[in-house]
């Protein structure tokens, strides 16, 4: 965990979102299961079965093509697309997301020190809100300040974390970013903030 003579150096901290503050895999396994349960409902496909193909690929491949991958191995109509993003996007999800501990612990000790929080969340701006809404913020959610990266530039364009500094009239010095990979890092260097992977936490 940082230490407080650390957090006490900086003003402000921004945190991207997916795999920072929570776990992804937590969204998109229980997107494909409700799609799953959706075609069993629909078109009598197994639901554990093609659940079970969707976590398997999705554990060797990532999230990318998931759908195209399962439209071939249970020759899916391709209208089921539309179904599959519209969850993807707005799923109502059965359980709530909920935050790595370390992140937890630390957003806790940053409002506790009066720090201003934000966030910077890359992606399709309503698919984020949509897992903003489910994530389980024990309280903390009124202590921070969203921002969708995806409506000011696309990441890694600095003009992400610009924007929040200009904002709030901060300077680089005064400021952490907290990410996972390359392309936050490199953002960060290139506004000029201070860089931690989340990993260090």
């Amino acid at each position: 965990m940082i230490e407080q003579s650390t957090i006490d150096k900086y003003k402000a901290y921004i945190f991207e979102f997916d795999d920072v503050l929570y776990p992804e895999k937590d969204y998109l396994l229980q997107v494909y299961y409700l799609f799953a349960q959706f075609m069993e409902y629909t078109v009598q496909n197994d639901a554990a079965e093609m659940l079970g193909y969707m976590k398997e690929q999705y554990e060797k491949y990532g999230a990318a093509g998931i759908f195209d991958n399962t439209k071939t191995k249970f020759t899916l109509e391709e209208e089921y697309r539309l179904n599959f993003d519209l969850l993807n996007r707005n799923a109502k999800l059965p359980l709530k997301l909920l935050m790595f501990p370390k992140v937890l612990e630390f957003l806790k000790k940053l409002v506790q020190s009066g720090k201003q929080v934000f966030l910077l969340s890359s992606g399709n701006p309503e698919k984020q809100l949509n897992k903003l809404r489910q994530l389980e913020w024990e309280g903390l959610a009124q202590h921070i300040k969203v921002y969708f990266a995806d409506e000011i530039a696309q990441k890694p364009d600095p003009v992400c974390i610009e924007f929040v500094l200009q904002e709030h009239s901060l300077h680089p010095d005064n400021v952490m970013f907290i990410g996972r990979d390359i392309a936050d890092e490199n953002m960060a260097a290139a506004a000029g903030v201070f860089f931690l992977n989340v990993e260090e936490l």
